[in-house]
């Protein structure tokens, strides 16, 4: 199912990759290049709300709620994750200090997310 965007977010989300936080950094430098067997977008519009990653090919998000000022957003992040859903996007969410402090933690989380949400789990790569 292609999943469609409001055009406008398209630029917005561009610059977004751009000027991306710390945690995004950390994290995205642990998903590009389908290190987990799979291919993640960053900054990715959907409807019209951008997720942090997006792999298509699971129809999963994943989102890293920022600091102190994230507790300000939690209601309209019920509302934008319940009209994700409704698009069958799969969320799964990590707080920006978890990716700073637990990165380890959090790859093994997002590793066993992909696994119980993939019809059938990459082959395992040789390792080096």
């Amino acid at each position: 199912m292609k999943l469609h965007y409001q055009k406008h977010l398209k630029n917005y989300s561009r610059k977004l990759r751009q000027s991306g936080n710390l945690s995004e950094v950390i994290l995205w430098n642990e998903l590009k290049n389908n290190k987990l067997g799979y291919r993640f977008l960053r900054q990715r519009p959907i409807g019209k709300y951008i997720v942090d990653f997006y792999c298509h090919s699971l129809n999963l998000a994943i989102e890293i709620d920022g600091a102190a000022s994230h507790d300000f957003k939690i209601d309209r992040d019920e509302i934008r994750q319940k009209s994700l859903k409704s698009l069958g996007v799969k969320i799964i969410r990590f707080r920006d200090v978890e990716v700073r402090n637990n990165l380890a933690g959090v790859i093994q989380a997002i590793k066993s997310e992909i696994l119980r949400f993939a019809d059938s789990p990459p082959p395992l790569k040789k390792e080096e």
